[in-house]
């Protein structure tokens, strides 16, 4: 078991859903399974609203089955929002130069004490103070183990 945490972007939850791109959802698949036998997933309220709102829009998935993933993973603990992180997503905005969207995804790992935000749209390998970016689509679960 890892006891390192591993924040999730939207994306990785969004190609477990995914029959267009079966590689994608495969390993997001596999990712998204690693992290619950670990208890090691985090995220963010705005995650699984992106989520809920690009799964049943784009990747047409029945609402209730969107809403029972989401329901599911509340369990990753996701942060209370609070001026604290609005001003940890500035810091970041002016420091390295992200969205604020971003900027707030990483304000909310650091919140949850994550060392590595998987996703596919940052920069892989790129850091944010202590946390680390990993693509989950290029890395396999079983590297972090241990």
């Amino acid at each position: 078991m890892s006891a390192d945490r591993f924040f999730v972007d939207t994306n990785v939850l969004l190609y477990s859903f995914d029959s267009r791109d079966l590689i994608k959802r495969q390993r997001a698949r596999s990712w998204v399974d690693w992290l619950w036998q670990n208890a090691a997933g985090y995220l963010s309220w705005q995650v699984l609203q992106e989520f809920y709102y690009n799964a049943a829009v784009k990747f047409s998935v029945p609402a209730e089955e969107a809403r029972a993933a989401v329901r599911s993973w509340t369990q990753w603990r996701p942060p209370d929002l609070s001026i604290g992180m609005f001003e940890r997503a500035w810091f970041w905005m002016d420091q390295a130069g992200i969205s604020f969207w971003d900027a707030f995804l990483v304000a909310a790992a650091e919140r949850s004490g994550c060392r590595w935000l998987l996703s596919e749209d940052f920069q892989a390998g790129r850091k944010f103070g202590a946390l680390t970016v990993i693509n989950p689509f290029t890395n396999d679960p079983a590297k972090f183990v241990g």
